[in-house]
């Protein structure tokens, strides 16, 4: 599980910084991709990464301003020409649905593969065996979502020396006994998995939040988060241009990491105004309440590391 900034920047593009795009890469778990929001030119930048197309699962829209969304019809219709023909859902807040079926229409676009498009409200979006993906209204101009993504426990890890010397030989038994199934022996014996295995795996936590000023809301979904994505489109030392203009600050992103305890806080959704040496700045500022803390770059990575119970 990867973290990958695809865009880092707000309102429009720059030349160190194009508009928000994450790609949180789970080849492992699923051989998927999801992304979070799709800036302009999010497919532009997708050309200078490994990440293929074909292998994008769901796209999380936080909210509907254009430098979260205007890529996204492009790197719909790229997909289907690329070859894709698995299905994509598109989950959004309410407008989601007709911005695509209005945009993909008038292009007369035909695309190769199901599309599905869910307009979301506060709660579960998505669960299956592996994930649990909830979602919360920020507070933003418009409906802004954030989204704290939930990986369930997984078993640990299958002891094979130990099964070996018990007599069994790798085979389809190794797959029952990570599954939590009980093997026979060809001596009658019945091995117990729990025995066999390894200490769980903690499921992973990330919390995505689209622009939001300092709310509850946020930190209630980045409670306990190995990362947590966080907008700081402003300085420290402008709170109150934060605030009209629906933002957080460094610091205040700081805080919602604290309140939240959350393992380590990357920020972005980063100003122009804002040069190389400012980004140095705009982090240590977030460190002194935070400090675990980064800024992140275009084609930045993030590994998310496991932690055992």
């Amino acid at each position: 599980m990867d973290i990958f900034f695809l865009g880092t920047g707000a309102g429009v593009p720059a030349k160190l910084r194009n508009v928000t795009s994450i790609a949180l890469k789970l080849l492992e778990e699923r051989g998927a991709v999801w992304l979070f929001d799709c800036g302009e030119a999010t497919q532009h930048q997708i050309l200078h990464t490994s990440i293929k197309p074909r292998r994008i699962e769901k796209i999380f829209i936080t909210h509907l301003h254009g430098d979260h969304i205007y890529g996204l019809p492009g790197l719909l219709a790229s997909r289907s020409f690329q070859g894709g023909e698995s299905l994509v859902t598109v989950y959004g807040p309410p407008g989601i649905k007709d911005y695509l079926n209005i945009s993909l229409k008038v292009s007369r676009t035909c695309l190769r593969y199901h599309l599905e498009i869910i307009e979301i409200d506060e709660g579960t979006v998505f669960e299956d065996e592996q994930f649990t993906v909830e979602a919360r209204l920020l507070d933003h101009g418009i409906a802004s979502y954030g989204y704290r993504i939930v990986e369930k426990d997984r078993p640990g890890t299958l002891l094979v020396d130990k099964l070996k010397a018990e007599g069994l030989k790798p085979g389809p038994e190794y797959k029952k006994i990570k599954e939590g199934i009980a093997v026979k022996t060809d001596d009658g014996r019945v091995l117990n998995p729990s025995d066999f295995l390894g200490p769980p795996q903690k499921g992973r936590i990330i919390a995505i939040l689209g622009d939001t000023r300092p709310c509850e809301a946020g930190v209630f979904l980045a409670q306990n988060a190995s990362l947590l994505i966080h907008e700081a489109t402003f300085s420290g030392d402008e709170e109150e241009l934060a605030r009209e203009y629906f933002h957080s600050t460094t610091i205040q992103a700081g805080k919602a990491a604290k309140k939240a305890q959350v393992k380590k806080l990357c920020l972005t959704h980063i100003s122009s105004r804002y040069d190389k040496e400012g980004w140095v700045q705009l982090a240590e500022e977030a460190r002194t309440v935070f400090p675990e803390t980064i800024i992140a770059e275009d084609f930045m990575e993030v590994p998310i590391s496991i932690d055992k119970q």
